[in-house]
């Protein structure tokens, strides 16, 4: 088995990198689309090229558990949805923290779901983890809104989806997980389309609006999107395949990083100096977790 942990680090900052980047753009979606059609758009884009590659590759979709693939893919594109939602309100870097609150959410779901016995490290990783969180999507207590606390709902979601793929999807291959969970995001495009057409409630804001035809920006940045998105995964999948993924997992909390850094250059974002130490905390103990979990000495 290869063990390159240089190599594989790079790998993973750099689909970080690029997420970090093209997620800034959902803010000009949001400008004249909706999420329900960016979610559907960006899903059939990503299918199409998917199917492409299996025809040309003449290689086929398995799916060892239907049940465990499904649940996995509900839980992780209803993640990825509201995280996209906040990004209609949000900066990205604080959008991400409540993403990246998920090993947190793993740590106290396995404890209670599964009697997982945690020792203090983790325990006071947890607590420091959460407070980094709370700093990032509250740095200034007197604005406090109950909106900034949305992308806490995606952390948990995604903790759930990584508690299932370990679970439930132990034998599936990456890429019918990957597509599993775009073909749920883009129900979930096809599903708010629907309802608010038959509610009759069209709105004037990202959320709230229902399918809206793109203007040539709008299928631009979902081209980018759908690309971007698959050329990371390809890059993470990688990255793990290149060495022991207690060790790589804590590269992806660089995206915390690449989202402030990009927020800043693209849009002139300045995070407070409570809300960067925030990301740090986070990332801090979210590395923590993830190494103290897999048995690394941390």
């Amino acid at each position: 088995m290869q063990n390159r942990p240089l190599i594989a680090a790079a790998h993973i900052m750099t689909a970080m990198a690029i997420i970090g980047l093209i997620d800034q753009f959902i803010r000009v979606i949001a400008i004249d689309s909706s999420l329900w059609t960016f979610h559907l758009l960006r899903s059939v884009m990503i299918w199409t090229i998917a199917l492409a590659w299996l025809a040309i590759s003449r290689k086929r979709l398995e799916v060892v558990s239907w049940r465990g693939v499904l649940a996995r893919s509900a839980f992780n594109a209803t993640g990825l949805l509201i995280y996209f939602g906040a990004l209609g309100f949000l900066p990205v870097a604080q959008a991400a923290a409540g993403l990246f609150s998920a090993p947190i959410f793993v740590l106290i779901l396995s404890v209670a779901l599964f009697r997982l016995r945690i020792g203090p490290v983790r325990i006071v990783a947890a607590f420091t983890g959460f407070a980094g969180v709370l700093m990032v999507l509250s740095p200034d207590v007197s604005t406090l809104s109950p909106a900034a606390f949305v992308p806490l709902a995606a952390g948990l979601f995604y903790a759930m989806a990584a508690i299932a793929t370990r679970e439930w999807c132990p034998d599936e291959h990456a890429l019918t997980l990957t597509l599993g969970g775009f073909a749920f995001m883009g129900l979930w495009g096809l599903l708010g389309i629907v309802s608010i057409a038959v509610a009759g409630g069209e709105g004037a804001d990202f959320l709230t609006r229902g399918w809206v035809w793109p203007t040539p920006e709008v299928l631009w940045w979902c081209i980018v999107q759908a690309l971007g998105s698959l050329i990371a995964v390809v890059l993470l999948t990688r990255g793990y395949q290149l060495a022991e993924a207690s060790l790589v997992s804590v590269f992806e909390y660089s995206v915390l990083g690449f989202s402030a850094l990009f927020g800043l250059l693209v849009w002139g974002d300045v995070l407070s100096v409570p809300a960067m130490l925030g990301l740090l905390l986070i990332a801090a103990a979210g590395s923590l977790i993830a190494l103290r979990g897999r048995g690394v000495p941390a």
